[in-house]
């Protein structure tokens, strides 16, 4: 798995972020502005807001005019396969499914699509991890 993370840490530029909440305290947050703080680009994907970070949010990975490198998940397991299946058609990169979220149908998606998959795990602990940050 390491291998898998390090290959998509390292071939990311932006980071469309589904369920990205505007509230500082919820994980999404936190970690979507861990991660911005590193020099990433984050995307917004919430219906809810007009801008997030400094960012214009969409409503939907298939709203956002550009390409994206890694779609990180922060919804309820039972809505991933509907998104990675989204994802899929956008042809990003990499799919990443937050800490404590699985979903198997999600990741046979995924993968049937030869697309790096990562799920229950936090992008931000691995990141630090990965570099002793």
């Amino acid at each position: 798995m390491d291998q898998i993370i390090s290959k998509i840490l390292s071939s990311t530029k932006n980071i469309a972020v589904v369920g990205l909440s505007a509230n500082p305290e919820k994980p999404s947050h936190d970690v979507a502005r861990f991660m911005q703080n590193r020099g990433f680009r984050i995307i917004p994907v919430n219906p809810n807001e007009q801008m997030i970070l400094g960012e214009t949010s969409y409503p939907t990975l298939s709203a956002i005019p550009f390409e994206v490198d890694l779609v990180n998940i922060f919804r309820k397991p039972e809505d991933c396969g509907e998104l990675v299946a989204e994802a899929t058609q956008l042809k990003v990169k990499h799919i990443w499914l937050q800490l404590g979220i699985v979903n198997e149908q999600a990741q046979a998606i995924a993968e049937q699509a030869k697309i790096d998959f990562v799920m229950n795990h936090c992008l931000k602990i691995e990141y630090l991890r990965l570099h002793n940050a």
